[in-house]
């Protein structure tokens, strides 16, 4: 494997030192000392927020968006690419290479309960065990941006201008409006922007995707004659909570919905196979917060649809800033050297609520100035998400969404482009993890990961894998079918293990039990395994017990719910305003409201198709 690994990257155009960094792997983090290549390539890595694995076109979408249709013909699409289920344990990994748990990000700081905080590594932010991949390439003469959102930490030395970048503007909330410098939820007094390190505010013309993709072209250009290498992290705020986008991405998209959320994931579904990024008998689920299109009056249908068409206009947004950027490299002659990784940080978000102009959510959305009506859905001063209905469709054909271990919670789109790469309209189907992304991006730079220490203290080592030899080499995958891949996060869990998977769901959605799938034919998890292999369903279990010891995982303390957790913290943090009481108690309510929900349509239907 070492000698193909190579003779790929020479083929690839890659400089001698730069291949024979590559040639330590045999698909494994790369050790020992790399020579330092010559003409590196310049790294983009963006991250969508919230995005549903059929959300882009590649991948079976009906929405517009030609840069990363262009993208995936120019590099390969990873159809069995995973990530954590919640925002800010997805970029712990992401740009560390280390478990969550173990990076001091098991769950976001909003949602920890007491009985977790005891706890020195679960405290929600990026702890100093752990070096960034911008941290290594700083040190190995890489200039590393940054614009967008970061969540992994607002305290003294956590913002990503102390944690190896340059040159920042970030986002440090969940989440902000996208429109202007206001908070989206009653959790913050304003939106936490900083720049370089310093409270930064934001312009007048601000619109979240123009804005960042503004800043890191002229991060980027700052330094374009000095002939150093750059890495440029782009993480977008789209298509996070409130969906918002200009109105003329919204326009093409206002009658795309009126066939309703089933009609719509069952279109993506055979997209998705015609593509080949499901295969052609993929089952799915029918998730039980799923309403019945039905039986919604027209005005409401008619709202419903536009909800979703502004969502689908915020991702061709996104698509299109990201064309702008590449366009700006292809201008200065960097584009041939650039390597791009686009991915999404987790599956699609479901927390918006099921009706958008109920009472309950009037009074809070109006509490934070924004309003609700149709005309004005999406733009300056509108709130708006998409509801659990649609994200079930965005997240098609798989099961489960944002903050579950189902696949619609965890398997994303992962896209790896470059003129450099042999790689062209390629897809790959091996099992690929988010902590493979370091690695990866270390492997193309020609940079060592670190040891047990650095920079004078000790370091987690990397547990991800670098994709090099599927990109390179042709190679058919990284993980051998015995190698175990474990994940939790607030009780939800899940291993990874050849094509298969065990799961665990807690309620009200979930059943709290473990089941059993195979993941490559059956992405939709639709038929359970584990009667019929119950000897790999016990040794997966005991693989489980093993990864949560190792990884230090704390258990959830009975009761616990997300949504309950997040209330609670807010309240003993000393929010304690009667209207904010008011409106986080009814995000206490909400899961009983679904549960409430899920028992009647146990009574109307079946729940699978």
């Amino acid at each position: 494997m070492a000698g193909a690994v190579l003779a790929g990257a020479l083929a690839a155009g890659f400089t001698a030192t730069a291949a024979s960094a590559l040639q330590s792997e045999n698909g494994q983090s790369i050790g020992g000392s790399a020579p330092v290549p010559v003409n590196r390539p310049n790294i983009v890595l963006i991250l969508a927020d919230d995005l549903g694995f059929t959300d882009i076109a590649p991948y079976g979408s009906e929405i517009n968006t030609p840069t990363l249709s262009a993208m995936a013909q120019r590099g390969m699409s990873f159809t069995n690419y995973h990530t954590a289920a919640n925002c800010a344990p997805a970029r712990a990994m992401l740009l560390t290479g280390v478990d969550a748990h173990v990076a001091g990000v098991p769950n976001i700081p909003e949602m920890l309960g007491p009985e977790q905080r005891r706890h020195d590594h679960y405290q929600g932010v990026l702890g100093n065990n752990v070096v960034t991949v911008a941290t290594l390439l700083e040190d190995a003469g890489y200039h590393t941006y940054m614009a967008g959102k970061w969540h992994l930490g607002a305290g003294a030395g956590k913002l990503p201008s102390q944690r190896g970048f340059e040159r920042t503007v970030a986002l440090a909330d969940s989440g902000a409006d996208n429109w202007e410098q206001r908070p989206y939820i009653p959790i913050y007094d304003k939106a936490n922007w900083y720049a370089d390190g310093k409270e930064y505010e934001l312009p007048e013309d601000f619109y979240s995707s123009r804005f960042l993709v503004d800043k890191t072209i002229e991060f980027i250009d700052s330094n374009v004659s000095n002939q150093r290498p750059f890495f440029a992290y782009l993480p977008f705020q789209a298509v996070h909570i409130p969906v918002q986008a200009p109105q003329h991405f919204i326009d093409p998209y206002m009658a795309t919905y009126e066939g309703g959320w089933d009609e719509l994931r069952e279109q993506r579904l055979a997209r998705a196979i015609a593509l080949g990024i499901v295969p052609e008998r993929t089952g799915t689920v029918r998730m039980q917060t799923t309403d019945d299109w039905e039986l919604l009056d027209e005005e409401r249908r008619r709202y419903e649809a536009k909800r979703m068409a502004v969502y689908a206009g915020m991702v061709e947004a996104m698509d299109f800033h990201i064309g702008r950027l590449i366009e700006y490299l292809k201008a200065s002659g960097q584009y041939d050297n650039t390597i791009f990784i686009f991915t999404s940080d987790n599956g699609a978000e479901a927390s918006g609520p099921a009706d958008l102009q109920d009472f309950a959510t009037q009074r809070m959305v109006s509490s934070l100035g924004y309003r609700t009506d149709y005309e004005t859905l999406g733009l300056k001063g509108s709130y708006n998400a998409i509801s659990p209905s649609f994200a079930s469709a965005a997240a098609s054909p798989l099961a489960y969404y944002k903050f579950y271990a189902g696949e619609g919670g965890m398997r994303v789109p992962l896209i790896i482009a470059g003129a450099s790469l042999p790689a062209k309209g390629v897809l790959s189907s091996a099992f690929s993890f988010v902590t493979d992304i370091t690695p990866t991006i270390l492997s193309f730079a020609g940079v060592t990961p670190p040891g047990e220490r650095h920079g004078g203290r000790p370091v987690e080592p990397m547990i991800g894998r670098s994709l090099a030899p599927l990109l390179l080499d042709n190679a058919a995958g990284v993980y051998g079918p015995e190698d175990a891949v474990g994940y939790e996060l607030a009780g939800h869990a899940a291993l990874f293990q050849g094509d298969y998977k065990i799961v665990f769901n807690r309620g009200p959605l979930g059943d709290d039990r473990w089941h059993l799938f195979n993941i490559v034919e059956d992405p939709g998890e639709s038929h359970e395994l584990s009667s019929e292999m119950p000897q790999r369903f016990q040794s997966m279990l005991s693989a489980y017990e093993r990864y949560a010891k190792d990884s230090r995982v704390v258990p959830v303390p009975p009761g616990y719910d997300h949504r309950k957790q997040l209330v609670l913290n807010i309240l003993y943090g000393g929010l304690r305003t009667p209207f904010v009481v008011a409106c986080l108690s009814v995000l206490m309510l909400l899961p009983f409201y679904v549960a409430y929900r899920m028992r009647r349509r146990d009574m109307r239907r079946p729940t699978t198709l």
